[in-house]
């Protein structure tokens, strides 16, 4: 019997270490789930959270190679913020582009003030890392594969086109994936006096120039997410496209 106790009291033991480093959120959420799925959390969690994906050419063990699924949830759609960044960061921050000039992350704290008037300016002459495009009329509206996508939508700071805000992302991933949410961002900040607490961090895969994707990390402040809050990868992918994400260049499927 006092055996028994003994393993009791280490298992107990245990579990308030994992408690204590990972937090009852991080042990209870998935790691990723399927998109549309609905899910909503009532808020950032008091425990505090982890990085995000690590910058430009660190290769995340959580996001697999795409598949058919252009969307991928992560953690339970809850952001990795932390305590200390949801109270304490302020304006809007971009990382200086790496050797092989390539954007890293970006976050804002954003608010309706800093939201633009007016149009915005040309980006013709700005080339991100990758930036190769190619004409697909039969199989892209505009015909451009490729466009010069902000990580940190124009909408949302009016952040004009620069290699710190830009990365070579196809149409799809900019008008059919990322639009809508920087839309419901602009839509809840409109109108308002409330912030979002916004991160974007485009995944490179080794060496390669293009990237394979951007994870979305968002979370309304004063009400910790109840109102506004997603954690997403999206895939830079092209329907009937294949890309060469070491290069940019690209072709049509057969």
């Amino acid at each position: 019997m006092r055996v028994r106790k003994r393993n009791v009291r280490l298992l107990l033991a245990a579990a308030a270490v994992l408690l204590c480093l990972y937090g009852i959120p991080r042990l209870l959420a998935p790691e990723y789930g399927l998109p549309g799925s609905g899910v909503r959390p009532g808020g950032i969690p008091s425990a505090g959270g982890t990085p995000g994906l690590g910058v430009a050419g660190e290769a995340p063990q959580s996001i697999p190679d795409y598949s058919g699924q252009d969307i991928l949830v992560l953690n339970g759609n809850v952001p990795y913020f932390t305590e200390v960044e949801l109270k304490e960061l302020e304006g809007e921050h971009y990382s200086v582009p790496d050797p092989l000039g390539r954007c890293g992350m970006a976050y804002a704290r954003l608010d309706r003030r800093m939201m633009p008037q007016g149009t915005r300016g040309s980006m013709g002459t700005i080339r991100p890392s990758g930036f190769k495009n190619a004409k697909y009329p039969d199989l892209i509206p505009d015909l451009y594969l490729y466009n010069r996508c902000h990580l940190i939508a124009w909408c949302l700071t009016g952040q004009e086109g620069t290699l710190q805000n830009l990365f070579t992302g196809t149409r799809h991933l900019n008008k059919d994936l990322m639009l809508p949410y920087e839309t419901e961002i602009a839509a809840y900040l409109d109108g308002s006096v409330r912030h979002v607490l916004y991160r974007v961090t485009p995944y490179f895969k080794g060496n390669e120039l293009v990237c394979r994707g951007v994870e979305l990390e968002a979370c309304s402040v004063e009400d910790r997410g109840r109102d506004l809050c997603f954690h997403v990868f999206l895939y830079n992918v092209q329907p009937g496209v294949r890309i060469d994400y070491r290069t940019g260049e690209s072709r049509a499927e057969r």
